[in-house]
């Protein structure tokens, strides 16, 4: 019999420990991941020198351990009492946060439309009509509630279990046919469809599993039509999201699976602001032309909110703006407008 390592030969409680002080260490260095997000390479020109039609890199951002872990899971996406309870739990939230969003935007611009008029009146069909992209979608949570909505919903996943799950899910509700599921990634779909883009773009608890998440946004935002919605959750990388996510969600109390997240690839609410207050691709402006109080932009072209889990309620709360920054130490969600065009 094999002897077995060290770390395998230590008590459980000890094992914790050490991988505690292990991931702590990122503290020391809490730039150390934003640097990849601002600072990944453009995609090279072409030999001709022309520029690239596709300003994106042409490089994969799946991770294939990240993969693989939730293809492990992926029986698990509809127990609302297991694994994905917490997702379960917050989806009413997220889906709140998305209507009020594109409700926001919808009287903002004001527009004499009819389409746009019956969508504010009937709020049950806020998004009919409108092609949505739901970008890693695993079990097709999010993607139900967005077709739902009556948006046109392509659902995509580099799970081929998750999407086999997802679409098996969804096919038992005939409300459903206008939700249509892809086993392909974010690149991967901008490649091939190379001119399909979308009036929502949605990408929830993805960005911290994947590889060169710059280039991953990037992918994104390309999706989306001048004047769409992106929307993205995920976490901060803190003192109080590593304690709660890492020490409490997956050591302590075991509500996910431990290994599901890593605390260095958290990213921050001012880095995703940062990033996208730069051009994505050359010759292209920023969507956020600048930021006020507490590097915060106007809710016009982004918007940051917490979403709080309280465990004596069961339940998330989407924290009211005002509590913006103080709410964002964890996790969070994420708005941003593309720029209309020839504005």
């Amino acid at each position: 019999m094999p002897r077995p390592f060290l770390s395998d030969a230590l008590p459980r409680n000890v094992r914790c420990a050490h991988s505690i002080i292990a991931n702590l260490r990122a503290f020391a260095n809490p730039n150390r991941y934003s640097s990849a997000l601002h600072t990944a390479p453009p995609p090279p020109l072409p030999q001709n020198g022309t520029a690239h039609p596709h300003p994106h890199p042409r490089i994969s951002t799946v991770n294939d351990e990240e993969i693989a872990h939730f293809s492990r899971l992926s029986k698990l996406w509809w127990d609302e009492r297991g694994e994905f309870t917490l997702l379960h739990k917050m989806n009413p939230h997220r889906m709140r946060f998305i209507r009020e969003k594109v409700l926001e935007v919808l009287r903002e611009d004001d527009r004499n439309d009819d389409a746009v008029a019956l969508r504010m009146r009937d709020s049950n069909r806020l998004l009919n009509g409108l092609d949505v992209l739901d970008v890693g979608c695993g079990g097709g949570i999010l993607s139900e509630s967005l077709a739902r909505l009556g948006a046109n919903t392509l659902a995509i996943d580099a799970s081929a279990e998750n999407i086999h799950i997802a679409s098996q899910h969804a096919a038992a509700d005939p409300g459903l046919s206008s939700l249509s599921f892809r086993h392909t990634s974010a690149e991967t779909l901008l490649q091939e469809e190379s001119k399909k883009r979308f009036d929502i773009v949605c990408s929830m608890e993805v960005v911290e599993h994947v590889n060169n998440p710059a280039a991953f946004l990037r992918s994104c935002a390309e999706l989306v039509k001048p004047g769409g919605h992106l929307f993205l959750s995920t976490i901060a990388r803190t003192p109080l999201s590593y304690l709660l996510t890492i020490v409490a969600a997956e050591k302590v109390f075991r509500l996910v699976e431990p290994g599901t997240h890593t605390f260095s690839k958290f990213i921050n609410p001012d880095e995703l602001i940062g990033f996208f207050t730069k051009p994505l691709n050359e010759g292209g402006r920023p969507w956020i032309s600048r930021t006020y109080a507490y590097g915060l932009p106007t809710r016009v072209e982004a918007e940051v909110r917490g979403i709080v889990y309280v465990p004596w309620r069961g339940d998330w709360v989407l924290a009211p703006r005002a509590t913006t920054p103080l709410s964002t130490q964890a996790n969070y969600l994420f708005w941003i407008r593309r720029p209309k065009e020839n504005v």
